[in-house]
C-alpha cells in the first residue's frame, strides 16, 4: 500500500519538476508579478497534489493543471474583473526568466510588452496569454478558461487589437526579431 502512494509522490514530482518552469511562465503571464505568479503555482499545485491519482491518469495531465490554475487566477479576479493588479514597477518583470525558445524574449524591450499586457483586463489577458503565449487551439484556450470558444475568439481579438494599438509597441516587437 505505501508503494502506490510513494509511486504517485513520484509521479507527481516527476510533473511537478518537469512544468514548473512552463508553469511559472503562464502565471507570470496571468498574473504580471514573480511572487504572485509564485503563489498561483503553488496554490494549483496543492489542489493537484490532493486529487493527483486523477489528474495523473486523465488524457492530458497538464490541461488539467492549466485548467486549475485559470479558474483559480478568475476566481481571484472575479470580483474586480475591470481593475487587475498590473505591476507598480518593473521589479516584478526583472526577474521572470524567459525559455530559450521563447520569441517574446527576443523582444529589445520585453518589460514594454508585458506592462501592455498587464493593462488588459483579466479575460482578455487570460486569451491572449493562453493562444499566443502558450499556443494552444481556441478549443482548449476555451476549456482552460471554461467558456465557448467564441469568448475566446473575441477576447483575443479585443485584447491584441489593444496591444497594437499602444504607440510603439508595434515597432518594438518587430525590431526586435518577430515579423
Amino acid at each position: 500500500m505505501g508503494d502506490g502512494k510513494q509511486a504517485r509522490n513520484e509521479a507527481f514530482q516527476s510533473f511537478m519538476v518537469g512544468r514548473w518552469p512552463r508553469l511559472m511562465r503562464t502565471a507570470f503571464l496571468l498574473t504580471g508579478e514573480q511572487h504572485a505568479a509564485e503563489d498561483l503555482v503553488q496554490s494549483t499545485l496543492e489542489r493537484v497534489y490532493v486529487s493527483w491519482r486523477r489528474v495523473g491518469a486523465a488524457d492530458d495531465p497538464e490541461a488539467y493543471v492549466r485548467r486549475v490554475m485559470i479558474n483559480l487566477h478568475a476566481r481571484k479576479h472575479r470580483r474586480r474583473l475591470k481593475e487587475f493588479l498590473a505591476p507598480k514597477d518593473d521589479s516584478g518583470l526583472v526577474h521572470e526568466i524567459a525559455d530559450a525558445g521563447d520569441r517574446i524574449a527576443q523582444a529589445d524591450d520585453r518589460g514594454a510588452l508585458l506592462k501592455a499586457l498587464a493593462q488588459l483586463p483579466v479575460r482578455q489577458r487570460e486569451a491572449v496569454v493562453l493562444r499566443y503565449w502558450e499556443d494552444l487551439t481556441e478549443t482548449q484556450a476555451a476549456e482552460a478558461m471554461g467558456c465557448s470558444v467564441g469568448t475566446v475568439k473575441s477576447n483575443a481579438a479585443k485584447g491584441i487589437a489593444k496591444l497594437r494599438a499602444i504607440p510603439g509597441l508595434a515597432e518594438t516587437v518587430t525590431h526586435g526579431g518577430r515579423k
